[in-house]
């Protein structure tokens, strides 16, 4: 590469652990010949930035100290002169809301209110690149098959398959929508090394209902009016067997369906689509058995219900002895 074209090439650093998507990301910069320099930390500083054009930001949030580690992440990158920051959050922000568009363009606004846990810190992560003083782009995901260390992998909508059935809600029809990990791989790549900034939405292109979601899972669904099932989640919280929030049944309700617009006009296209994504995830759920923590709203929901139905014919046994 002659020195002209290595002075107009990208320099790029990739930051959070190396043990999840960073690590993975930095494998794939690393064989490309069109990058500058690549630069690799788990938590940089101002200095360790200088020179950096674009800074790649990947860490779970799991815990309100990753969103400080990503606020003191973009006053370094601002303290350096980089010209722009790549975060990745979730598609979860636009939330899922009766009457929205399928699907939704990029620039909807964010109809997701302040919650607890992960959400929460994701809209803390979204207020923050707003506030960064620099472009930044943010990858808006839809939920992350594929990948063991990302915060969207155990979400609700995929901890509903622990679940011994599909919970519905009478009169709507739940939209599935996935993102590979590969896919998101690729996008990352992308967007490190064009000029986009703002937000982008990364899924398979379309959806899957849920009626497809049962018939490859080989789960079927209870069906129940949607005052109930919320109710009922609102009740399993309040009692404190279910710690879940009422909030994941919204998805229930309302189709919450990404289009990916502006990553598809700058080249990029998911690889996998919403079927093959779920189909490797089931198989790879069955592999590693790892679906076997607390319930969703929906799980809950579902279980107590079961519960429910199994007393009374209990009951109806007794009385016929």
């Amino acid at each position: 590469m002659s020195g002209r074209r290595r002075a107009q090439a990208a320099v790029v650093a990739v930051t959070g652990p190396r043990d999840g998507l960073a690590g993975l990301l930095a494998e794939r910069l690393a064989a490309r010949s069109d990058l500058a320099s690549l630069v690799v930390e788990e938590q940089p500083t101002a200095a360790s930035l200088a020179g950096v054009t674009t800074v790649v930001h990947l860490t779970p949030y799991d815990e309100p100290a990753d969103v400080r580690r990503t606020a003191e992440l973009l006053a370094a990158a601002r303290r350096a002169g980089c010209r722009r920051v790549v975060l990745v959050t979730s598609a979860e922000v636009y939330d899922a809301v009766p009457g929205s568009a399928v699907p939704l363009p990029d620039g909807a606004p964010l109809r997701a209110t302040a919650a607890d846990g992960s959400l929460g810190l994701l809209l803390d992560v979204e207020r923050l690149a707003e506030e960064a003083g620099l472009a930044v782009a943010v990858l808006r995901p839809a939920t992350v098959v594929g990948a063991q260390r990302w915060a969207a992998f155990d979400s609700p909508i995929l901890r509903q398959l622990s679940a011994p059935r599909l919970l519905a809600a009478r009169g709507h029809e739940p939209l599935w929508q996935l993102c590979h990990v590969d896919d998101l791989l690729a996008a990352l790549e992308l967007v490190a090394l064009a000029n986009l900034s703002g937000p982008l939405p990364v899924a398979c292109e379309g959806f899957l209902r849920q009626s497809v979601v049962e018939q490859l899972s080989g789960k079927r669904r209870v069906e129940l009016p949607a005052s109930v099932a919320v109710s009922t989640a609102e009740r399993l919280q309040r009692l404190g067997i279910s710690t879940a929030s009422p909030r994941e049944l919204d998805h229930l309700l309302a189709p919450l369906v990404v289009g990916s617009d502006r990553l598809r006009a700058a080249g990029w296209s998911a690889g996998w689509t919403n079927e093959a994504a779920l189909r490797a995830h089931l198989e790879q759920q069955v592999r590693s058995d790892s679906h076997t923590g607390a319930y969703t709203a929906a799980g809950a929901t579902v279980a107590l219900l079961g519960t429910a139905a199994l007393v009374r014919r209990a009951r109806r046994r007794r009385r016929g002895l």
